[in-house]
Parts: structure tokens; sequence; C-alpha cells
């Protein structure tokens, strides 16, 4: 009867022994997930920080590409109706100058 006494307490030993293990083991995983998530969180966030800093900084620079190239155009468009205005007005007037001081009859023949 001793043997059964002793395979029983064997027993119940090695199950209490397993079930500390377990708890511990666990203990362990929650407690290494709680600090590095901590600092894998912190991580994240760094990298997300510098992820949105990055994005803002492409954003602003885009922004400012977008300006100087509106800019440029409407200097461009400027410069190109200014230049159209220009020789109308400059071509219309030496044009009508030289023409009544030149000869009177190359006024009749267009109005003809």
């Amino acid at each position: 009867m001793g043997k059964q006494y002793n395979k029983v307490q064997k027993r119940r030993r090695r199950k209490q022994y397993f079930k500390r293990r377990r708890e511990q083991s666990k203990s362990n995983m929650a407690l290494k997930k709680s600090s590095g998530s901590a600092s894998g969180s912190a991580k994240k966030a760094a990298k997300k920080a510098v992820k949105k800093a990055a994005k803002k900084a492409a954003k602003k620079a885009a922004k400012k590409a977008a300006k100087k190239t509106a800019k440029k155009a409407v200097k461009k468009a400027a410069k190109k109706a200014a230049k159209k205005a220009a020789p109308e007005v400059a071509g219309e007037k030496p044009a009508e100058s030289p023409a009544p001081e030149g000869s009177p009859e190359g006024q009749d023949s267009p109005a003809e």
C-alpha cells in the first residue's frame, strides 16, 4: 500500500509543478508583452511621427512648387498678353503714320 501512496503523491506534486510552471510562463509572457509592447509602441509612435512629419514636409514642398509654377504661368501669360498688345499698338501707330505721309493713293486703294 505504500507504493500506491507514493505514486499518488508524486502525481500530485508533478501536477502542481506543471501548474506553477504554466502560470509562471504566462506571467512572463504577459510581462514581456507589456514591456515589449510599451517600447514597441514607443518605437511605432516615433516611426509614425517621423512618417507624418515627412508627409507634411512633402505636402508643403508640393504646395510651394505648385505655387511657383502657378506664379510662373501667370507671369508668362501676362508677358504674352503684354507682347501681343504691344506689337499691335506699336504696329498700328507706325503703319498709320507712314501711309498718309508716303502716298495718298495707298489709302484709297484698300478702301475701294
